[in-house]
């Protein structure tokens, strides 16, 4: 409860450091415009997050002071030393900074405040000192900017990063793509060419049938040709080759491999051979391996689209461009989409295991940021790992929250380091190689922007980083922008 009781006087206000060196008529107009006000044991000053109304200076008692560190109220100081301060120290900022308490203040024993209005501090610190308060604002102002410069360039770096993987991703199908077609192309032509030698007349409209009918189950047969092991493969084709041998087909060896992964034997061929006879037999089977030839090419095209097709859906997926900032999503979408960004990226030794929870529901969330979380800590997590390593990707349900965890089985967090992580450009990488705002930027799109809280956990051979979101909870109006 707070009782306003007198007020202070000049005199006693010069008593405080913090005021000692203000002349007679600044102590004055504190002393009109301040009040004097008693906390009980134990109750609340001012809470942190709530909108900073006041600047409060300590005269009597003892009081504590925490803030809230992933969830939990954490202390970080007590003291009874007359003339300490906090509350609204901010307020001469006026717009440039979001006016709210940045800690919580307890009263440990009865206390008693020398009281501010902020708009009053805010007025004194102006007035009273001009070249500080340019000074101290231009210092706000700059590092807030650097670090929505530093912090676009981390992410542009990121995007980089992850492009030049996806590039190379897309090249390998486009590669095979370009291969498949360009000898596709040959090979319809010597199968058109096969053909006219087979139907010069030779045959008969019958046997001409019987081939075509035998071409077409020779595309079906291409289709559920079964995958053999590389040496039941060999054997099948040494079999065929020599089959193809007592039949006097010349170069046996190079046809027998396109029809085995064609899924043709000897007993189909003998059905050929009873069709045209020996003497047109050369040239049904070379145009039937053309056949089966442009059948697999085609099958290869068509996989190395598909695998295109899916890597532009993944970077839809991730870059959220053709999507609503907000909206309900599945994370396991978000993750598989990053995944993929991240493909180009996985070191041979690093084995990827995901645990995924697939009975978890949509939640509301900001996709593409939240994709910048999912790219910051796997980022770190391959960082720590090196060349070899396990990263596991974990959700689940922790009571109304969804549950996101990324481990790595790197060297883990020192003790001393693992309170500063999460601070605006601490890193802990080699000069140039890091700005220091990835799990900063993290933190704030988590925490700020969907109201969650992202936790870390760290051994040798074990960091786990969870990320908690509410499964249900909206954001409020106005969300504090993340640069």
């Amino acid at each position: 409860m707070t009782t306003p009781t007198d007020r202070l006087t000049p005199d006693e206000l010069r008593t405080l450091f913090l005021f000692e060196a203000l002349d007679d008529r600044q102590l004055d107009w504190l002393a009109e415009h301040g009040r004097v006000e008693q906390r009980a044991a134990g109750t609340v000053v001012y809470a942190e997050g709530e909108p900073a109304t006041c600047f409060f200076v300590l005269l009597r008692g003892a009081v504590a002071l925490s803030r809230r560190v992933h969830g939990d109220e954490v202390e970080v100081t007590r003291t009874g030393q007359r003339g300490v301060y906090g509350g609204a120290t901010q307020a001469y900022l006026d717009d440039e900074a979001e006016q709210v308490y940045r800690n919580t203040l307890r009263a440990v024993d009865e206390a008693e405040f020398f009281v501010l209005p902020a708009e009053s501090f805010a007025h004194a610190v102006r007035s009273w000192f001009p070249m500080a308060m340019h000074l101290l604002e231009g210092l706000f102002i700059g590092m807030r900017n650097a670090q929505t410069i530093v912090g676009e360039r981390e992410r542009l770096l990121a995007l980089g990063s992850l492009s030049a993987g996806l590039t190379h991703e897309l090249n390998n199908p486009a590669a095979a793509a370009v291969r498949a077609t360009s000898v596709l192309r040959d090979r319809v032509a010597g199968m058109r060419h096969k053909l006219a030698m087979i139907a010069d007349g030779r045959l008969d409209g019958r046997a001409l049938h019987t081939l075509v009918e035998l071409q077409e189950e020779a595309v079906a047969r291409v289709a559920a040709a079964p995958q053999l092991s590389a040496m039941a493969a060999a054997d099948a084709e040494d079999a065929l080759a020599d089959w193809l041998a007592e039949q006097r087909i010349g170069a046996g060896w190079d046809l027998a491999p396109t029809l085995v992964a064609g899924g043709l034997d000897e007993e189909w061929l003998a059905r050929v051979r009873a069709a045209v006879g020996a003497a047109d037999l050369e040239a049904a089977v070379r145009w039937l391996t053309y056949t089966v030839e442009t059948e697999l090419l085609m099958r290869e095209i068509g996989d190395a689209v598909t695998r295109i097709s899916g890597l532009v859906g993944a970077a839809k997926q991730y870059s959220q461009l053709d999507r609503a900032p907000y909206q309900v999503v599945d994370v396991h979408d978000l993750l598989d989409a990053t995944l993929v960004m991240f493909k180009g990226k996985l070191p041979a030794g690093v084995r990827l295991v995901k645990e995924y929870d697939r009975g978890l529901p949509p939640v509301p969330a900001y996709a593409a940021e939240l994709n910048q979380v999912w790219t910051n800590l796997i980022d770190n997590a391959l960082g720590a790992m090196g060349e070899k390593g396990t990263l596991t990707l974990r959700t689940g349900r922790d009571g109304d929250l969804l549950a996101v965890e990324i481990a790595d089985t790197g060297p883990g967090i020192p003790p001393d380091v693992r309170p500063r992580i999460f601070e605006p450009f601490f890193t802990t990488k080699p000069v140039g190689s890091g700005t220091g705002l990835g799990l900063d930027i993290s933190y704030r799109i988590v925490v700020h922007k969907h109201h969650g809280d992202i936790r870390v956990e760290s051994t040798p051979g074990a960091t786990t980083f969870r990320v908690l979101l509410p499964l249900t909870a909206a954001p409020a109006a106005g969300p504090e922008p993340v640069p």
